[in-house]
């Protein structure tokens, strides 16, 4: 119920903001998507502080238009989510790129994405590693997504029909992970998972407060979480809405801080 009140919510802020009628959304084959893209690129990325090059130029170029409904598709480029089915969206593209640019890719990675959703985000991260293995469970998105991957030519990517919460053992252990749907904790067997010194990127909260969390594993089990900023995602579903974690993280096994660009080397955005 939720979640259908999350799309019905989505779809009326959109065209509000849109301020657009039903003939420009019937008339989608009309509209210049590749200007639409460098629009969206300008206005919601590069002047949102997205400064990675290589996620810049994979976003101009990725068609976002083919991996939403066929109603919704005059409006893929907006600066908005819009819904995919069965009470899930497609993250608005200035989130898919923060994301993405978080997990600081060089191009050798395996990656893990919880929630494959339309597949958009996992495409993006195709284009950026070398393997992609990616989970969703509910079924008939996941086979969409799959489809639709595979007449698109990719081939390092992996799709798995499951529950997200337990990751993907047997590919793991992964240089990065990122989550696109909303957590109450961080899930073990992810974190598990995790290369020492690998990113996750994972939004946390419920449905009234949602903060985007960058972490990094540390030697010894230690994570460093940094506080991103606040966001709004559709609840990470399965076995984690059912257990809790084994116990609460104690005071010397995490930092918790904001991030800054430019407060640690390591994790400052590079210029590519």
């Amino acid at each position: 119920m939720a979640s259908k009140f999350l799309n019905s919510i989505f779809i009326i802020i959109l065209i509000a903001h849109l301020n657009v009628n039903f003939v420009y959304a019937v008339n989608a084959g009309e509209i210049d998507y590749a200007q639409a893209r460098q629009r969206m690129v300008k206005g919601q990325l590069v002047a949102r502080g997205i400064n990675d090059k290589r996620v810049l130029d994979i976003m101009s170029w990725m068609e976002r238009h083919k991996f939403v409904p066929e109603n919704m598709r005059a409006y893929a480029y907006e600066d908005s989510p819009l819904p995919i089915g069965e009470g899930q969206t497609i993250s608005q593209p200035y989130i898919v790129a923060l994301m993405t640019q978080l997990l600081q890719l060089e191009g050798d990675e395996k990656v893990l994405e919880i929630g494959t959703g339309s597949g958009y985000q996992a495409a993006i991260l195709a284009e950026l590693v070398k393997e992609v293995y990616t989970i969703e469970i509910l079924k008939d998105l996941g086979k969409r997504a799959q489809k639709r991957l595979k007449e698109l030519g990719y081939t390092n990517i992996k799709v798995k029909i499951a529950d997200g919460y337990h990751g993907w053992k047997e590919y793991a252990p992964f240089d990065a992970i990122i989550v696109t749907a909303a957590a109450r904790y961080i899930p073990q067997p992810l974190i598990d998972q995790l290369k020492v010194g690998g990113r996750l990127v994972i939004p946390v909260g419920d449905m009234n407060m949602q903060k985007l969390l960058l972490v990094q594993k540390q030697p010894g089990e230690k994570l460093k979480e940094y506080e991103i900023t606040g966001v709004l995602f559709v609840p990470l579903v399965g076995e984690h809405s059912k257990v809790q974690p084994k116990e609460e993280p104690k005071e010397d096994q995490t930092e918790n801080k904001k991030w800054k660009p430019s407060e640690d080397k390591k994790w400052k955005v590079k210029q590519r």
